[in-house]
């Protein structure tokens, strides 16, 4: 099968090569020779690709910190199950899937690719491949920032960082449907995008507009560094600072922060696919590309606003 692959840390995405691997062997899928116990083999149509995640350790070794290059990376996927290992519960052969993939084996940038069961979700027939990988990975980043770590109530008020990028937008337009009061936070140029999600207001990071806001309840935060700690100023008295930029450099005086990686969820899946279906959350996808130009996709010559897919299969 045609697959992305890295080999070398220090290159970032520019050390992407297109080449060929193995595909999954579903005959040991099956057991023959021991498969993990609720694997499927995906057939990818469409995949997302996190540009730091060329950063993280699990790219690089496996669990046990044994170097596992070349890696597939990419961990949004979108296809259909081909093949099921043995004791596999919840999906089946022939079924529309997205979700996920575990950190520290082969990622979604190649025609196929093996996933835990549990860590995806049936993708209604009316939602495309392109949008579903583009919803796995930031829909459940923004769902569980806002509600499991975050405790978003209805009528609270909550920044948003980023609020016309790719998880942005999605905090933005989950925690609006909530009925929080929503601040977005961006460049001069995405302050329409921020508010067509659904932002009440923005801010303006470029002008320095961020020491105009006052206390919130919540602040959900994709940078870190400055902006991250300047906004744990902002939290008001028993708010709460989320991010997912590491740990914070600053916390709220009265407050929580919280810091957290985003895990597979197959009903929060399911969540987010029926708003998607609904028309209640929309995907902001800056890019999409075939797997022959993923490698070029992921060095553009110029910014790209949103999330880059590379569709697998037409």
């Amino acid at each position: 099968m045609k697959a992305i692959v890295v080999t070398d840390r220090a290159a970032g995405t520019a050390g992407m090569t297109l080449t060929e691997r193995p595909e999954p062997d579903a005959a040991r899928l099956a057991g023959l020779e021991g498969a993990n116990y609720g694997d499927v083999v995906v057939e990818v149509h469409a995949s997302g690709f996190t540009g730091d995640e060329l950063e993280w350790p699990s790219t690089w070794i496996d669990r046990l910190g044994r170097d596992r290059t070349p890696s597939i990376p990419g961990h949004e996927v979108a296809g259909v199950v081909t093949a099921l290992s043995y004791g596999t519960t919840g999906l089946s052969v022939g079924q529309r899937v997205f979700g996920l993939t575990d950190w520290t084996r082969d990622g979604t940038l190649a025609e196929y690719v093996v996933v835990e069961a549990r860590n995806l979700a049936p993708l209604p027939g009316d939602i495309d491949f392109t949008v579903g990988a583009s919803v796995a990975m930031t829909g459940l980043t923004a769902w569980q920032g806002l509600f499991d770590h975050g405790r978003l109530q209805a009528g609270q008020s909550v920044l948003v960082h980023g609020a016309a990028g790719a998880v942005g937008s999605m905090a933005t337009q989950l925690a609006h449907e909530y009925g929080a009061y929503v601040i977005g936070t961006g460049r001069a140029a995405h302050r329409q995008a921020a508010l067509d999600f659904g932002a009440q207001e923005f801010v303006d990071l470029e002008n320095d507009a961020l020491k105009d806001v006052g206390g919130v309840d919540l602040v959900f935060d994709v940078f870190g560094g400055d902006i991250g700690k300047r906004s744990a100023g902002l939290v008001r008295a028993g708010g709460t600072l989320v991010t997912i930029a590491g740990p914070p450099e600053a916390r709220p005086t009265d407050g929580l922060a919280v810091d957290f990686v985003v895990v597979p969820d197959r009903a929060q899946l399911g969540q987010i696919a029926r708003r998607v279906v609904d028309g209640r959350l929309r995907s902001h996808i800056g890019h999409v590309a075939t797997l022959d130009d993923a490698v070029a996709a992921f060095n553009p010559t110029q910014r790209i606003n949103g999330k880059t897919i590379i569709r697998i299969r037409p």
